[in-house]
């Protein structure tokens, strides 16, 4: 068996020659929880914790997890899942062994690729718009269209055809991240790089590596995370002086996912680098249009980097930097609605950091009056209402109750 966090954690805290105490006032971490991780008594910790901690040892953040896949179920409890039978069917049909599904697809001739793909971006708004139960509901018929009208099609329009599938695979994958179903999305996801693959389609591909690398910071999985996005941004690198908005998007949103990846891995000053480089392209982007942005979630502008720039800083253990950079963030129009609501969840966990309670809480019941099916599946919530009812000096409000039975606290 692979070792744990906590026995991870001791063992290189001992051949670093540290005490338990020692290592408490290096990274700030309180005695209580280092000793918590060590005895098993606590599985996991929130990444800015981790990252603190990965510092003071000198190792990187990964090297903390033992069992990546372990920590990642600890840390993330079950939700309240709507129903994914549907999803679930159309991921993985069952055939025989001619290799036809046992259930069809569909009855009568599947609709044109430029239909599906308008099928798409229309699931897409929804999506962005965190009506999941109906995005769940559309899901399953988009991935039958989309795998009919491939072998229905030939030449450079089977082509187009894998392209329009691979964007219907992305948005069921991105969905399934925000639902914590991790294997099923890894399905959604390397169906959506295959598709791409076959489209030719380079811009496509790099578009479902994009949710791909999402996925795997969500395990833990720094590492590839970091090497994915770096490898597939030098694949489809453009010349700034010439390059088109497709391909400056592409780039500039892989740079961002291996800058998130990097500061959680506890190397902020080659994320940083990272994003000054993107932070380039996103200027030289300005205004533009990208075509099929919507279709894979792309939401790359200055505004986006921007976000991972405080992003970075609450990981960091910078708050009082993050809401420093929060304040002078500008609205661009690519950035999408669950961007924004993700940054507003690191704002409230800077408030949290700097003991500020009720300016945290406050962003979190207009996160909750805003988005409360987006907000019930944000783990990050979850853990940033736990730090504040931990801290209170006085009893529950009736709002902050409300919050912790919205996104599953324990009291």
């Amino acid at each position: 068996m692979e070792p744990t966090i906590g026995e991870q954690l001791a063992r290189i805290r001992r051949q670093s020659s540290l005490t338990q105490e020692q290592l408490a006032e290096r990274s700030g971490v309180s005695v209580e929880v280092i000793q918590k991780l060590e005895q098993g008594r606590r599985k996991g910790a929130r990444i800015p914790t981790l990252n603190r901690l990965a510092r003071a040892l000198e190792v990187p953040t990964s090297a903390l997890f033992g069992d990546a896949s372990s920590a990642a179920a600890d840390r993330e409890p079950h939700a309240r899942p709507l129903s994914l039978v549907g999803i679930r069917r159309a991921l993985t049909p069952v055939a025989g062994l001619d290799g036809v599904p046992i259930l069809g697809d569909q009855d009568g001739p599947p609709p044109t690729v430029a239909v599906i793909r308008r099928s798409v971006q229309a699931a897409n708004t929804i999506y962005h718009a965190n009506d999941y139960a109906s995005t769940i509901s559309l899901i399953p018929g988009l991935l039958g269209e989309a795998r009919a009208v491939v072998a229905a099609v030939e030449g450079d329009e089977q082509a187009q055809a894998h392209s329009v599938a691979s964007y219907a695979h992305q948005l069921a994958g991105r969905l399934l991240i925000q639902l914590r179903q991790a294997d099923l999305a890894h399905v959604a996801l390397s169906r959506a790089l295959d598709h791409a693959r076959l489209s030719g389609d380079q811009l496509v591909g790099a578009a479902a590596v994009a949710p791909m690398c999402w996925l795997l910071l969500r395990q833990a999985r720094f590492a590839e995370a970091e090497a994915l996005a770096v490898r597939t941004a030098d694949e489809v690198e453009p010349r700034l002086s010439t390059a088109g908005p497709d391909q400056l998007a592409a780039w500039g949103f892989l740079l961002m996912k291996a800058a998130s990846a990097a500061v959680r891995d506890a190397r902020a000053d080659d994320a940083q680098e990272m994003l000054d480089l993107a932070m380039s392209g996103a200027h030289r982007l300005g205004s533009h249009v990208v075509p099929d942005a919507d279709l894979g979630g792309n939401d790359y502008s200055v505004e986006g980097v921007h976000l991972v720039r405080v992003e970075s800083a609450v990981i960091a253990g910078q708050p009082d930097h993050a809401l420093a950079l929060s304040r002078e963030a500008h609205r661009s129009p690519q950035t999408t609605p669950s961007g924004r609501q993700r940054h507003r969840l690191d704002v409230a966990a800077s408030h949290v950091e700097l003991g500020q309670h009720t300016a945290a809480t406050e962003v979190l019941l207009d996160l909750r009056d805003r988005a409360p099916a987006w907000l019930r599946q944000q783990r990050y919530a979850r853990d940033i209402v736990q730090s504040i009812t931990e801290g209170r000096r006085r009893a529950m409000s009736t709002e902050l109750t409300q919050l912790a039975d919205l996104v599953g606290c324990s009291l």
